[in-house]
């Protein structure tokens, strides 16, 4: 009987070892940040979410910015969009640079053409542009022009491949940054996919970036 109640207590203290290790669930349609050497992804950063649409079938936000740090890895929160706290700000398919119109930083940026793995450094002739809110913007607005496209037909928007933000932050520090998907949970809804959803899971950014820290301009 006493060996019969120590195998018990063995399998249960066992058991219960186990169930310890079991990984975490992760929530992919949460907001959350990842860090794996030098770069940094952030999933599900609300960009001026769908609260409704207007009399035409437009989608309408909030009108509320997401403020981001590069240099610390941080969501800022709106209380501080008047510092230089924060990088880049998002709302929907705007991306303001912390710097003139935008704010008292010295931000700026410019779109470059290739990989994010080939962008070793900054080129050396650069030209980092500023925003002129609500006119233009350093990185420009519109389909094509800059980081994605926009498809009429299926309510779609992807990123471009190979388009890349190089970003000069709020201290004058260097990034880079590549927008991944547009929608929560990091999935574009499919083309067929009724309107409903589509918008209801878009502006929630997803995007990696490296900063450089020490001033310099190498990656």
């Amino acid at each position: 009987m006493r060996f019969f109640l120590v195998v018990n207590a063995m399998l249960l203290f066992c058991f219960g070892c186990n169930k310890e290790k079991l990984p975490a669930k992760v929530d992919g349609r949460s907001f959350a940040i990842q860090v794996s050497g030098p770069i940094t992804t952030v999933r599900n950063l609300p960009a001026d979410t769908i609260i409704g649409v207007n009399s035409i079938g437009q989608p309408v936000g909030s009108g509320r910015y997401s403020f981001f740090s590069l240099e610390r890895g941080q969501w800022v929160p709106n209380a501080d969009s008047n510092t230089n706290r924060w990088d880049l700000a998002f709302a929907g398919t705007v991306i303001r640079v912390n710097n003139q119109t935008s704010g008292p930083g010295l931000g700026g940026a410019f779109v470059q053409t290739g990989t994010f793995e080939s962008l070793l450094r900054v080129p050396t002739d650069s030209v980092f542009r500023v925003d002129n809110h609500p006119v233009s913007y350093a990185i420009a607005r519109g389909s094509g022009r800059a980081w994605y496209t926009y498809d009429g037909p299926t309510n779609l928007l992807t990123p471009i491949p190979g388009r890349i933000l190089v970003v000069r932050t709020a201290t004058g520090k260097f990034a880079k940054v590549e927008i991944l998907n547009y929608y929560r949970g990091g999935i574009t809804p499919s083309a067929s996919a009724p309107d409903s959803v589509k918008i209801k899971d878009q502006r929630f950014l997803h995007f990696r970036y490296t900063v450089q820290l020490n001033g310099s301009g190498e990656f």
